[in-house]
């Protein structure tokens, strides 16, 4: 149990220094491309510097988040502050709506204007890019399958290098062929990159805000693996929601045969749990009954 307990630890100090440096030097090129960007006039690097800056910002709230989810439970949180971690992604994705329209907003007013710009500080600030993102995602590349946050700034990181990837292109193509509206263009798609990603991560974080079934477990599935127990005869009242953006709970009324004792409930609940853990549910709330309490009939909502 300790050897586990030390795993885990040494699994949080390590996120928690990746949630540090990848900070750090976000944040350091965005300052570095947004002053590029203003100093070249490029609304390329400007929009890209933008995206980079929401990727801090989803850094930053990540981290704060993995940090509350941590935190002890208490006898008015009994579930410790988990939750936060969903609000915190759903709050993070309005955010990237907001830089959306933000940089939307500013390519539209400079299509009817012509600007002339220098290829090589582009292509060179958007190569540093490239570097820094990819760095940044390798980073959290062994937590981001098991936390939403951790796999949404992990998405991002990785959209941005991709990003400026098309805008050293667009840089090499002003340098080569003085295609000066690749600039614009190469912002716009910086946007469309943003909201694509930015979607998929507001429509899990809301409906996992709504305890809807998390991503991933199928309640089919679930009912079959319990289902499928040796004991069990039926199931009802089965729920299945996210408490964070790790964990996930399930309860469940369990219909079990009037001939078992409690030796063996307590292996078909063994049974059970050890199944669901598998399907990635772990904190189950069974409650058992016998065909004869029939409590289905007896619930008004039969929720």
């Amino acid at each position: 149990m300790t050897h586990h307990h030390d795993h885990a630890h040494e699994g949080s100090q390590r996120l928690n220094k990746a949630f540090i440096i990848g900070i750090l030097i976000n944040l350091l090129y965005v300052v570095v491309e947004l002053l590029a960007g203003l100093w070249y006039n490029s609304m390329a690097l400007i929009a890209d510097a933008g995206h980079n800056l929401t990727d801090v910002v989803s850094l930053a709230l990540a981290m704060m988040a993995f940090k509350l989810a941590n935190k002890p439970i208490t006898s008015r949180f009994t579930y410790g502050y988990r939750k936060s971690t969903v609000l915190v992604s759903l709050g993070n994705s309005v955010f990237l709506f907001v830089a959306i329209g933000v940089i939307l907003w500013e390519s539209i007013h400079r299509i009817n204007r012509a600007v002339e710009l220098e290829g090589l500080p582009i292509v060179i600030t958007s190569g540093i890019g490239i570097v820094i993102n990819a760095l940044s995602a390798l980073l959290f590349f062994k937590e981001q399958g098991h936390d939403l946050n951790v796999r949404g700034a992990y998405l991002h990181l990785l959209a941005d290098a991709a990003v400026s990837l098309g805008v050293v292109v667009s840089g090499l193509s002003i340098m080569y062929f003085n295609l000066y509206w690749t600039d614009l263009v190469m912002s716009l798609i910086v946007v469309v990159v943003i909201f694509y990603s930015t979607w998929n991560l507001f429509k899990e974080s809301l409906s996992m805000a709504l305890d809807g079934v998390p991503k991933g477990i199928e309640p089919g599935d679930i009912e079959t693996t319990i289902l499928g127990t040796p004991g069990v005869e039926a199931l009802h009242h089965l729920h299945i929601w996210a408490i964070s953006t790790r964990q996930n709970a399930l309860t469940a009324h369990i219909v079990i045969s009037t001939h078992c004792n409690m030796n063996q409930l307590a292996i078909i609940r063994h049974s059970i749990k050890q199944g669901l853990k598998d399907k990635g549910i772990h904190h189950a709330t069974l409650e058992f009954e016998t065909a004869a309490e029939n409590c289905r009939d007896k619930s008004p909502n039969n929720d």
